[in-house]
């Protein structure tokens, strides 16, 4: 059986880590509460992120399930470095059309759709029950919580998140490193670096 080290013993590595054994995969998981925490549930915590770097050999695939958007994409950047595989695992009750392009470190959860023509970056998560409509763009590292909906043609910069059933209308631009707060409606784009939420969106805070 095919081996799959997860580092981010916590809630969001459960979920990834139960969708890894749908896809057939031995689940180890890495954490730096080790050895404080050396299980999660029913799965092992063998070791810290140092680690794992350490054993590339022994662990060839590995995927950072934490949901803070910085740590996720340091810790993948380092992981490639050192020649992990970072895999794309996809729920088996997804929608993903043959037509879009999803990449690598990528997680996209149960009762997600992904529609045609849409391009989804490295490192993302596309939560439970997510809405990415045709002819969407999201940059790397990019967070939809969960029963989030994009509307058409709606394009999401490196790193920003957007809150649990957050949504946006057609064509929508939301930029870097923004946050979306949750139960919002974006019905204008969205600059980089801000935090905004309500119904409609508006801007509350310049990081």
């Amino acid at each position: 059986m095919k081996k799959l080290a997860i580092v981010g013993a916590s809630g969001h590595g459960k979920v990834v880590a139960e969708l890894a054994e749908l896809l057939g995969y031995k689940v180890i998981f890495f954490d730096d509460s080790y050895p404080e925490q050396q299980q999660i549930e029913h799965w092992p915590v063998v070791g810290v992120f140092e680690d794992l770097l350490c054993n590339q050999k022994q662990y060839p695939e590995a995927i950072v399930a934490i949901g803070h958007n910085g740590i996720r994409s340091q810790m993948s950047e380092q992981l490639e470095q050192k020649n992990f595989t970072l895999p794309t695992l996809v729920h088996p009750t997804a929608y993903v059309s043959k037509h879009t392009i999803i990449s690598k470190g990528t997680v996209v959860l149960a009762k997600a759709v992904v529609n045609a023509f849409s391009q989804i970056g490295r490192n993302c998560i596309i939560n439970t029950g997510v809405i990415v409509e045709h002819d969407c763009k999201l940059g790397d590292s990019v967070h939809l919580s969960p029963s989030v909906s994009l509307a058409g043609g709606t394009k999401v910069g490196d790193a920003s998140w957007l809150g649990i059933s957050s949504v946006t209308k057609q064509l929508i631009d939301i930029g870097a490193h923004t946050i979306i707060g949750a139960n919002s409606t974006v019905l204008q784009n969205m600059p980089s670096n801000v935090t905004a939420f309500g119904s409609p969106a508006v801007i509350k805070k310049y990081h």
